[in-house]
């Protein structure tokens, strides 16, 4: 069993950063393709960002490349995501997705794990 507890989301002005966190239990994280995905409300759930186990590749959608930085810290069992010149359309729940059958995913049904999300909220 895998646990992803999300942090790091809040209110922030059009333009501004957040960096979010999502800090997982289990020995073997390291073996674990990690995802983060955003909600809005009555919106499906995007593909925000994904990093392989080994934290060698990285994959973004247009939507957010350039300004979002997804990254890994095994030590400390933890992803990251940094998010820069955030916009008001990025306003979301933010949900952090572990993997443990793919080296990287922007499917969310390829992620067996998810965390219980993080608010973001970006004003104009």
């Amino acid at each position: 069993q895998v646990q992803l507890v999300e942090s790091g989301g809040g209110l922030v002005q059009a333009g501004g950063s957040l960096r979010l966190s999502c800090a997982a239990s289990g020995r073997t994280f390291r073996s674990y393709a990690m995802g983060w995905f955003r909600q809005a409300p009555g919106e499906e759930r995007e593909f925000v960002a994904a990093i392989s186990w080994s934290g060698s590749s990285t994959y973004y959608p247009d939507s957010v490349k350039g300004r979002v930085t997804i990254s890994r810290d095994s030590a400390k069992n933890t992803v990251y995501l940094q998010m820069n010149s955030l916009k008001p359309g990025d306003t979301a729940v933010y949900y952090c997705a572990a993997s443990t059958t793919v080296v990287i995913s922007t499917l969310p049904y390829e992620y067996d794990y998810w965390g219980q999300g993080t608010q973001v909220t970006v004003s104009s």
